[in-house]
């Protein structure tokens, strides 16, 4: 997640209920990590493979003069490891270059064969990290978490009603630039065919807050549902308004949501009464830091904000 940015506001288009609810998809049976009513048909994502990604992105970055940013070796290596893996589990994809800063950078986006390229269900995160360190909560964990839910839908060979999208963008943390490209650079036409983009930045923080984007009834609505299936209360995502990847694309009026951690604001003795934790401590303590490593990260968080974007995938795209 990127430093700063003006407020974003929300376009009318963004607030209108959008149909991306369909009628639910046939219950499996209530687990104690997905009961009740909140079990729909998305399999469960093994949080152990979501940590696996995480650690490449270490190595990578381990690698690469200790970071993964826009620019440098270790970023273009973390698009090539993701797009290895994409292309392995049968998905069509494309690396899309700009330049920002006197650098090149790279989008990643991976659309899974089949479904009504009409209607077009994206789930993204950013890949970049800051130059101060190897980003693996920011934003390694959405970035793995996405993948994995990618593959997921690749071993249970989905045969989604919507076309499906992943996409990993470049230069976030430079101001969402690699995010506004793509967006730019659609035809209006295509624009019009996405009928929902999910972001997820930021989701395994070490202190974790369990916020949701409220852009969109329709999808907040899937998230909300989900948490509360779980016994775990959200919060609305304020703390990063018009600072990450979702902006691009609020603007041009597609409808968004996504899921949230927290990054530098404190923990305040509601939230840690309600989630556990550390009271006025930030909810990640290494935001933007060197320590932003594979240890930066709470794997209950992590673990169900997982099978909270696979859970939306599986129900917005029936």
């Amino acid at each position: 997640m990127k430093l700063s940015a003006p407020i974003r506001t929300l376009t009318a288009a963004a607030l209108l209920t959008t149909g991306l609810l369909a009628a639910p998809m046939a219950s499996a049976a209530p687990t104690p990590e997905r009961p009740g009513a909140a079990a729909l048909a998305a399999p469960d994502i093994p949080v152990a493979d979501v940590k696996a990604h995480l650690s490449e992105l270490q190595s990578i970055a381990d690698a690469n003069g200790g970071n993964r940013a826009h620019g440098e070796p270790g970023y273009k290596a973390s698009i090539d490891y993701i797009k290895a893996k994409l292309d392995a589990a049968g998905f069509t994809t494309s690396v899309k270059e700009f330049t920002t800063g006197g650098s090149t950078g790279y989008n990643l986006v991976a659309d899974w064969p089949g479904g009504d390229e009409g209607q077009v269900l994206m789930a993204g995160a950013h890949l970049d990290s800051v130059d101060s360190g190897p980003g693996i909560n920011d934003n390694g964990s959405g970035s793995a978490a996405v993948l994995e839910t990618a593959l997921a839908v690749s071993r249970e060979q989905l045969k989604p009603a919507k076309h499906l999208r992943f996409a990993w963008w470049g230069a976030e943390e430079l101001g969402l630039v690699g995010s506004q490209n793509y967006v730019d650079s659609l035809p209006e036409d295509e624009r019009s065919k996405i009928s929902g983009y999910l972001n997820f930045d930021m989701i395994g923080s070490p202190n974790p807050g369990y916020f949701v984007y409220d852009d969109d009834p329709a999808i907040e609505k899937v998230f909300k549902d989900y948490f509360a299936g779980l016994n775990v209360q959200t919060e609305i995502e304020t703390e990063g308004d018009g600072r990450s990847d979702h902006a691009s694309f609020l603007d041009a009026g597609i409808p968004v949501g996504g899921l949230f951690t927290g990054a530098g604001n404190s923990k305040s003795s509601a939230q840690a009464e309600k989630w556990g934790g550390t009271a006025g401590e930030a909810f990640d303590r290494c935001y933007h830091s060197s320590c932003d490593t594979t240890k930066n990260i709470d794997e209950t968080a992590l673990d169900r904000n997982s099978d909270a974007i696979a859970h939306a995938i599986w129900e917005l795209s029936s």
